[in-house]
């Protein structure tokens, strides 16, 4: 895919021709998103710090293929909310910048409400 708008006609075009529409409720896609992620987050449970930087190249192929089917389902549900992602994104950036002030948080984890 080039960009986000032709990924997200190719995966409504998908769902159209298998009559999947009706199942692709914002609530149903937003549990089949969370799912997705679980299964990544899977592909890294118990890993060290160091083997989650470190992955095999069947393990980075599977962890692929779940950041693919996140990716699906978040376009997808986008697309049913009509939002766009990325011009929410950039907004969101911006709100964290103003959270995070470079000034305060640079060099730590520590959540916004920590530092204040």
């Amino acid at each position: 895919m080039e960009d986000l708008e032709a990924l997200k006609h190719r995966i409504r075009e998908f769902a159209q021709a298998r009559d999947w529409d009706q199942f692709h409720s914002p609530k149903n896609l937003s549990m089949a998103l969370a799912a997705e992620a679980g299964e990544l987050l899977e592909k890294f449970q118990w890993l060290t710090e160091g083997e989650s930087s470190n992955l095999s190249s069947e393990r980075k192929e599977e962890i692929r293929d779940e950041m693919a089917d996140v990716l699906v389902y978040l376009v997808r549900l986008a697309d049913k909310l009509d939002i766009d992602l990325l011009d929410a994104a950039g907004k969101k950036i911006i709100k964290n910048e103003q959270k995070y002030p470079t000034d305060k948080v640079k060099g730590s984890s520590k959540k916004y409400t920590e530092y204040k």
